[in-house]
């Protein structure tokens, strides 16, 4: 809005003092102070509104309006409550840096006129930016991208001064403003990311209000990016926004745009805009998914032909194919890993292939990288409700020697679990198992398997997100969790039950000794020392641990049948 404005509005109480020709000045903002130097919260364009309390003598006003004008500010506009009419010095200095001054009647408030410019400046804003995203949107459903969500997320903060970021569902952070200002730290990220799943799976409707913190407290407003750019239906529509789809189709895999404000009293054409924000947003997000669709298909035929039995010379053709296209210029075929995934929901009646598909691709994208071509390096399968992701390594030292640099499933993870667990409520889960390196097509079917069997590891495992690596195979551990829970009890209790009843009634600790002496492998002194016994009490105590078990701890299966009971209880 112009300066020239304020004067029309007589309910502001203006009166001009000074700058009559610089009033077609443009306002930008407004800002109230009494500081002696308040350059620091100034950016240019306010209108300053003051009381005159940091002028203590005549001397005061020179350097105060030289630090105004230096700043870029509007005009100054002194109340009259404090200190009567304004000051000669003050306009004399406001004259001298050609600072247009306005005098303010004792009976207006500084709210009523920060009111009546914040909302006008906003209104403007709004207008311009609203046909700056329509253009833009036309550009980008037109022809190739304008640059990315980061142009439209700079328009709302320059034009709006609203902060906002897009994420995914996982928490992982996609775009930012590129102006300077302090980066969203990804703790915050996955907080924003768990609550809007949270807020979705409750059929809460958009946008979600989000406080976090305590001292000082941040609130987030987040709209959901929806595939295909559609927005929810307004309210009184008498339309659900998912009245068309169930929203477990889509809570793992949808964008959100995070905005620091707060929502909940913004006028509709305001939430009109930011919805239109979240539109064109949604149309990068279906380029980057067209991108994939080469990725997509590379995986699908290399799967296939590893399932069907293929000779290793037509996957390793195969596999030349798709190194280029995930890894270019590596120069020579990468190691590779296999990482499968599964999306399970109780009742069955949401197709949870294309789901496990597209959070598969979310969770290996690099959490460093934001960008949209060098973030993709893998390629992700669906077979029905299992997706299937190759992974290339650039390099490994070698297949199952443990010294491989790729993937880890707890690593993983480590990020996603919470805010996936919000998302899957109390009816869903998510299982992933990783496999080991290998470097040639011989050894990608032994891979997959090996995943699949890692899988279902981290499917006996409670907890709505689980992950296993193909380490744990190795182990006797990869028994226990398919054991049912009857007979493990029976087992454990036929072994156990008569030491701990000994040792409650005679304290003796034979099952301590029992843990003790099979971590030792059954060395008599090496146990006895780290008990702190002589030898012969150690002998006596595992002679009355075989006389009331009837085992034998000299035999090899005995010992193993005692080192699985103490695992499983």
């Amino acid at each position: 809005m112009r300066l020239r404005a304020l004067l029309d509005t007589d309910a502001l109480g203006l009166r001009l003092l000074g700058g009559d020709d610089e009033l077609d000045r443009t306002v930008r903002g407004v800002m109230t102070t009494d500081l002696r130097d308040p350059s620091r919260y100034l950016t240019g364009g306010e209108l300053v509104l003051t009381g005159l309390a940091w002028r203590r003598d005549a001397a005061d006003s020179e350097p105060f309006v030289r630090i105004l004008a230096q700043a870029g500010v509007a005009a100054l506009a002194a109340g009259e409550a404090e200190l009567g009419a304004v000051p000669d010095d003050l306009v004399v200095a406001c004259a001298r840096h050609r600072l247009p001054l306005f005098a303010v009647h004792e009976s207006v408030a500084f709210a009523t006129i920060t009111e009546h410019v914040v909302r006008q400046v906003s209104g403007e804003r709004a207008g311009d930016l609203a046909a700056v995203v329509d253009r833009h949107r036309r550009m980008m459903t037109s022809g190739p991208a304008g640059g990315g969500p980061e142009v439209v997320l700079d328009l709302l903060r320059s034009d709006l001064d609203l902060r906002a970021w897009v994420l995914s569902p996982t928490g992982r952070l996609i775009a930012g403003p590129k102006v300077t200002g302090p980066a969203l730290p990804a703790e915050v990220c996955g907080e924003l990311a768990a609550e809007h799943l949270a807020a979705t799976r409750a059929g809460r409707r958009a946008p979600h209000r989000v406080t976090l913190g305590t001292a000082p407290s941040r609130t987030f407003s987040l709209f959901p990016v929806r595939s295909g750019g559609h927005r929810p239906a307004p309210a009184g529509s008498g339309r659900s926004p998912q009245a068309a789809r169930d929203t477990r189709e889509t809570v793992l895999s949808d964008w959100l745009l995070a905005v620091e404000a707060d929502a909940g009293d913004w006028a509709e054409e305001r939430l009109d805009l930011l919805y239109g924000v979240t539109q064109l947003i949604a149309v990068e997000r279906d380029r980057r998914d067209a991108a994939r669709s080469v990725r997509r298909r590379l995986a699908q035929e290399v799967l296939e032909l590893v399932q069907t039995g293929a000779a290793p010379a037509e996957i390793a053709a195969r596999l030349r194919v798709a190194a280029p296209v995930l890894l270019p210029g590596l120069g020579a075929a990468p190691h590779w890993q296999v990482v499968v995934a599964r999306v399970e929901w109780e009742d069955g009646q949401v197709q949870a292939g294309p789901v496990a598909q597209a959070l598969l691709e979310e969770i290996l994208v690099d959490p460093l990288s934001t960008g949209p071509e060098h973030s993709d390096r893998i390629a992700v399968a669906h077979t029905g409700d299992e997706a299937v992701a190759l992974v290339p390594l650039p390099a490994v030292a070698g297949e199952h020697d443990g010294s491989e640099t790729g993937i880890l499933a707890e690593a993983l993870l480590e990020a996603v679990r919470a805010p996936l667990t919000a998302g899957l409520e109390t009816d869903g889960r998510v299982t992933l198992g990783v496999s080991a390196a290998v470097h040639s097509a011989e050894g990608l079917r032994g891979a997959l398997e090996e995943a699949r069997h890692a899988r279902r590891v981290a499917a006996a495992r409670p907890g709505r997100v689980c992950a296993a690596g193909h380490q744990e195979l190795a182990s006797h551990v990869l028994l226990l969790p398919f054991v049912p829970d009857d007979v493990r009890r029976a087992f454990t209790a036929r072994l156990l039950d008569p030491l701990r009843d000994y040792d409650r009634r005679h304290r003796a600790e034979l099952i301590p000794t029992l843990e003790a002496f099979l971590d030792c492998d059954g060395s008599w002194t090496r146990c006895a020392t780290r008990l702190h016994l002589h030898v012969n009490t150690l002998r006596y105590r595992v002679g009355r641990i075989e006389q009331l078990t009837g085992r034998d701890l000299s035999r090899l299966e005995d010992k193993l049948d005692f080192f699985l009971a103490l695992r499983m209880s």
